[in-house]
């Protein structure tokens, strides 16, 4: 017996119904998420694709400019900010002064940031970027190093091309990252405030991060394309993302700084820290 012609209707209808509420509804899209990677130090890593995008910024400062075109190869980015506890675990004094365990080393150095970079790479028997004498990085190394300014603003947006990695309204940065308005004058504990889309926390303010670059104003017009490593001479090195004392212009994604306190720990600010990264591994350890 066949069935009538409305109650075919009536029927397709609901299972159209069905369908739409359930059967065919999206599934969650999980491959924006971060994959995250524990060290033999039991440090949290961040594993960073590879990918180009747009560096610099057309409305902010003069070194800020020209926007270009900027392709990276994956490495790996320290979760959070270096702290303290991890620092002492090399047996290198803590020079912080905020100290708390938890937050991150201020008051740092480059030169001492990157002897920790090489004690935590010898710690897991990788092998050591920086030359301690001349203080050039070999990026073929297979252990710990600072991010060069390209690679810290790639990971920093996260695929964003706004001003900040959650958008242009610098209102919302209260969430995002300790500054000038809401830090009490002083540093707190990493990974307090929401991360970045790609798992980072604290790209925004806290501390402002070490690179390993030299700093040089004209530096984006003549970048090359392909990983840049910055100038090969100057007095200062870069420094990004904004500090605890920092405006909410300088915490943006794009923002550049620098500072002369490369090897004298006297002439470091207590709003200076810094995160490691190491190049992505040919046969990486599994998700943690």
């Amino acid at each position: 017996m066949s069935m009538p012609f409305n109650k075919i209707i009536r029927v397709a209808f609901i299972l159209l119904l069905f369908c739409v509420f359930f059967g065919c509804r999206r599934t969650e899209d999980t491959s924006s998420k971060p994959q995250v990677i524990k060290t033999e130090s039991g440090i949290e890593m961040v594993v960073i694709p590879g990918g180009s995008f747009e560096m610099g910024s057309a409305g902010g400062g003069a070194d800020e400019s020209p926007v270009h075109k900027v392709s990276i190869s994956p490495f790996w980015m320290d979760r959070y900010e270096v702290v303290q506890t991890e620092f002492l675990k090399h047996q290198i004094s803590d020079p912080s002064h905020f100290k708390d365990p938890n937050n991150p080393l201020d008051q740092i150095n480059w030169t001492d940031a990157a002897v920790y970079c090489n004690e935590r790479s010898l710690a897991e028997g990788l092998e050591r970027c920086y030359d301690e004498e001349t203080w050039k990085c070999n990026f073929d190394a297979n252990g710990y190093r600072l991010p060069t300014e390209a690679e810290w603003e790639y990971a920093c947006r996260a695929g964003t091309s706004t001003e900040y990695s959650f958008g242009k309204n610098a209102k919302q940065l209260n969430d995002h990252g300790w500054f000038i308005d809401n830090s009490s004058k002083k540093t707190h504990p990493v990974g307090q405030k929401s991360p970045n889309p790609w798992g980072l926390y604290d790209m925004h303010g806290n501390v402002a991060e070490w690179c390993n670059d030299l700093y040089a104003a004209n530096y984006y017009t003549q970048s090359p394309e392909k990983d840049p490593k910055g100038p090969t001479e100057g007095k200062e090195r870069v420094l990004r993302g904004g500090a605890w004392n920092s405006s909410a212009e300088a915490c943006r994604s794009a923002y550049r700084a620098s500072d002369p306190s490369i090897d004298d720990t006297c002439l470091a600010s207590d709003a200076i820290g810094f995160r490691c990264v190491r190049r992505a591994p040919d046969n990486p350890p599994s998700d943690k």
